[in-house]
């Protein structure tokens, strides 16, 4: 019992942290231009959540917050949902993002927790845990927006047991190329197209080069306020590592701030 009371005491911490960050940041929306703070606060509701191509839940809302000044940026993402289509179980998450953005590049670290464990516990588990990352991404320009993605994860859950029987860390990475096409109408499409090099646990361990991901999205955007924009998409991921979950299908609706 008192495990469980501490779990629930800190999804309500998080839960009002990421409540107050859009007042934090909606306080400072007037003030952005003039001392040079970037900002955006959106949410979202989906039939699933989807991740890289993986089926990673069910129905669920996420939110996200972030605030940034000169390139440099923190976002905070929480999650809550199902853990599958039928409901039977749900689960939180929360990601936090500290990272750099300049001429296209974007360079961060991304921390994921799940709930399923210490909050800053890194120690590597083979079916548990936090998951740290570092990410690189470079977008070409406005006018080309193809971007190119590399992900490691360094620390924390991504191990699997060896045939010595021992703990062996993956360092489990994936790489994508993505581009975002604006259409008429407030209409875009977002294609992407996902790889894990070597063995990871996008392939739960057992390949040593993969498809992981071949994604399209299409998305409709409407102007409510002058600050503020709403969105619904379509989306369609076929994962080949999967057995279960071959091709994924979404679809929500959200807002955000701009």
């Amino acid at each position: 019992m008192s495990n469980n009371i501490k779990q629930l005491k800190k999804v309500l911490a998080l839960t009002l942290c990421v409540g107050a960050l859009p007042f934090v940041n909606n306080a400072r929306i007037y003030a952005g231009d003039k001392v040079g703070l970037t900002y955006g606060v959106s949410q979202t509701v989906q039939a699933a959540y989807i991740w890289r191509g993986y089926y990673a839940g069910g129905p669920n809302t996420q939110i996200d917050a972030n605030i940034g000044y000169g390139g440099a940026y923190v976002d905070m993402w929480w999650s809550l949902g199902a853990t599958d289509i039928h409901c039977r179980a749900f689960q939180p998450e929360v990601d936090i993002t500290v990272g750099f953005k300049r001429w296209g590049l974007n360079i961060f670290a991304l921390y994921i927790h799940n709930f399923n464990c210490g909050f800053f516990d890194f120690r590597n588990y083979a079916d548990k845990g936090n998951r740290l990352e570092l990410d690189v991404k470079y977008t070409i320009s406005d006018k080309i927006p193809l971007t190119f993605t590399w992900a490691t994860r360094v620390s924390a859950a991504d191990g699997y047991i060896n045939k010595d029987g021992k703990l062996v860390m993956a360092y489990s990475s994936y790489a994508e190329i993505s581009y975002l096409q604006q259409l008429q109408g407030g209409f875009s499409m977002y294609y992407a197209f996902g790889i894990t090099p070597f063995r990871s646990c996008y392939t739960n361990y057992e390949k040593d080069f993969a498809l992981q991901n071949i994604e399209v999205r299409l998305r409709k955007d409407w102007d409510i306020h002058e600050r503020v924009g709403l969105m619904a998409f379509g989306q369609i991921a076929v994962n080949p590592c999967s057995h279960l979950n071959l091709i994924n299908l979404n679809t929500g609706i959200g807002f955000y701030l701009k």
